[in-house]
């Protein structure tokens, strides 16, 4: 699937499983109950927003091992040798990379980080939003520079929201986790599939036959808006007023 398929299936699996995801205790902001005495139990809408922008982007990081995709070209050299180094250590595209045991991987080093390192954690929730603007298409036309400085504009300025909203990120793991396990499951329904149990090479293939091909007329005229009127509607869903 393309870049933006990838980063909309992220936001729209955030925002329709986080509600449950916020009883887990991994996930909402402990924090809270010690500054307010009420045991945190929903993330608040600013949180929502942050984790949907954040698993949109973790819904890139398999394809790491492209050197030709969104996230290969999103932050120059740096992200394409990075890229060409991920291509190599896990075999190709569609490798290690595709499977249950990095996105796993990647949710317990993002929980970690969350809660180990403050400075990390904020540098990978700045770099995860920026690339999920680059991957929805934000931008200006033509002009990798303007793109660029609009990328870096807007991802500023929310991460600025998200800090005078006192987001907490007791969630940045699992919303990384999800976002590569709905990569893995959306490139699951195109024709190659994935090993989704890496190391073992079987690849996985669904649902069974259908088979979309990335990039064509079905991907770009009809799923990417169907996606669009999803996030939507989730966003209404979820911040309108009780």
């Amino acid at each position: 699937m393309m870049g933006h398929t990838h980063a909309m299936t992220g936001a729209i699996a955030w925002l329709g499983l986080a509600p449950g995801l916020a009883a887990l205790p991994m996930v909402t902001e402990s924090s809270r109950f010690i500054e307010t005495g009420i045991m945190a139990n929903a993330l608040t809408p600013a949180e929502l927003i942050a984790g949907a922008l954040v698993c949109a982007g973790a819904a890139m990081l398999p394809d790491l091992d492209h050197p030709s995709a969104t996230i290969a070209q999103t932050f120059g050299p740096v992200t394409w040798l990075l890229s060409k180094a991920v291509c190599w250590a896990s075999g190709g595209h569609r490798g290690a990379t595709h499977s249950l045991v990095f996105a796993v991987a990647l949710g317990f080093g993002a929980h970690w980080l969350a809660g180990a390192y403050p400075i990390g954690r904020d540098i990978m929730v700045v770099l995860l939003v920026g690339l999920a603007l680059r991957a929805i298409g934000i931008g200006i036309p033509g002009n990798k520079l303007g793109s660029a400085l609009v990328n870096i504009g807007l991802t500023a300025g929310l991460y600025a929201v998200f800090l005078s909203q006192g987001v907490g990120y007791a969630w940045l793991g699992m919303a990384v986790a999800l976002g590569c396990l709905i990569h893995v499951v959306g490139d699951c329904m195109t024709e190659r599939g994935c090993p989704v149990l890496w190391p073992m090479s079987v690849k996985f293939v669904l649902p069974w036959k259908i088979g979309i091909k990335t990039g064509k007329k079905f991907e770009q005229k009809i799923l990417a808006p169907v996606l669009s009127v999803a996030i939507i509607a989730l966003l209404f869903l979820r911040l309108a007023p009780v």
